[in-house]
């Protein structure tokens, strides 16, 4: 079954993409990137977006029709990377968004490239990969020097072992979402 969210604004405003029913898989909830998008509208524009458990792509997306140069979008699962790989090209964003498919520590741990300037970090509920995820970007020299990372976790869960570096810049709940913005310093 496939499901729609719609982009908020920018290029492609109004437009849907489309996602998988897949385990796990929960697309960040609009009012959630509404708010994200405002906190980031000065840091998007030209950025190198690295979109980590990108599920739906919504944030990815979002991020370039809001004017980020490129979007890199990890994940794991085939099915969801396929559906991602048709949005980019219904889209016409081929030249913007580069899929991967891979399990994140996996590849975080692996690949050498340019830092990015703003990371998306929305992994699975009840699996404890975000403060991972966040050593991980910090120690194999994924960001940029004033990075801004998003973290999006299960409202309960305390985000200890961030590394010492990063700035908490914002932090808010909806339903059962807690989501953090952070400055890499």
């Amino acid at each position: 079954m496939k499901n729609n969210v719609r982009i908020i604004a920018g290029q492609w405003r109004s437009r849907q993409i489309h996602f998988t029913d897949s385990v796990g898989l929960r697309p960040t909830p609009a009012r959630v990137r509404e708010t994200l998008f405002n906190w980031l509208q000065d840091n998007i524009i030209n950025s190198r977006c690295l979109d980590l458990y990108a599920g739906s792509g919504a944030l990815g997306f979002e991020a370039i029709s809001r004017g980020a140069k490129c979007v890199w979008q990890v994940e794991e699962n085939l099915q969801v990377c396929r559906q991602l790989h048709e949005n980019t090209v219904n889209l016409g964003a081929q030249s913007q968004v580069k899929i991967v498919q891979n399990e994140v520590l996996r590849f975080l741990g692996q690949t050498d490239t340019e830092p990015f300037n703003v990371v998306f970090i929305d992994p699975p509920f009840a699996k404890n990969l975000a403060v991972p995820t966040c050593q991980w970007l910090e120690d194999k020299g994924w960001l940029a020097a004033q990075a801004k990372i998003y973290v999006e976790v299960e409202f309960t869960l305390v985000l200890e072992g961030i590394p010492q570096n990063w700035q908490p810049l914002k932090h808010k709940t909806a339903g059962e979402v807690g989501y953090y913005l952070f400055q890499r310093g």
